[in-house]
């Protein structure tokens, strides 16, 4: 991942930027990060405090903090603490949301009787990428699979959850 730190009214220095740098690291933990994402970080000194502000524009969501302080390095803690927040609600959100479908979806079922069937079309843009990112899109998008083409095999895959809380992949062979 990219880091670029702008600053208003101060200039960035080296310590600065590596200590943004190294703190934004722990996003390797959570999920794959792409090196084409850059993360923008603003500095901005207004007469007492510094104002830092880290946005980080993913494919499947903008992760942003704002945080003032009088210490700029305390100000980075405290947004990198605000980033892993969102980050663990959005996770939690996903598991809460995946507890509740197969209870959802035998009260669909009962309700649909006798109805006539609508299929919904869409179509998707294949991007290309290995099985733990795939994974990781899926529960971020809160989808029951997830088609993706291989990185190694160049072949288009299907990951999706099991009902045992697994995950299953769909391999496709070409003739």
């Amino acid at each position: 991942m990219k880091v670029q730190v702008y600053g208003k009214n101060i200039s960035i220095t080296q310590g600065m930027q590596e200590k943004v740098e190294n703190k934004l690291k722990f996003l390797d933990k959570y999920f794959i990060i792409d090196e084409n994402l850059t993360a923008n970080v603003v500095v901005k000194v207004h007469t007492n405090d510094v104002k830092v502000e880290i946005t980080i524009p993913t494919k499947l969501a903008v992760l942003r903090a704002e945080v003032t302080h009088a210490d700029f390095y305390a100000a980075v803690d405290l947004a990198i603490d605000k980033l892993e927040d969102q980050i663990r609600r959005q996770k939690t959100r996903l598991e809460k949301k995946h507890k509740d479908k197969l209870a959802l979806s035998f009260i669909a079922e009962a309700n649909e009787e006798d109805k006539d069937i609508f299929v919904k079309t869409k179509s998707i843009s294949i991007t290309e990428m290995d099985l733990e990112e795939a994974i990781m899109r899926m529960e971020m998008l809160g989808h029951d699979f997830f088609i993706y083409k291989d990185d190694e095999t160049h072949e288009i895959n299907v990951v999706y959850a099991r009902h045992d809380g697994g995950y299953g992949c769909i391999e496709v062979e070409s003739e």
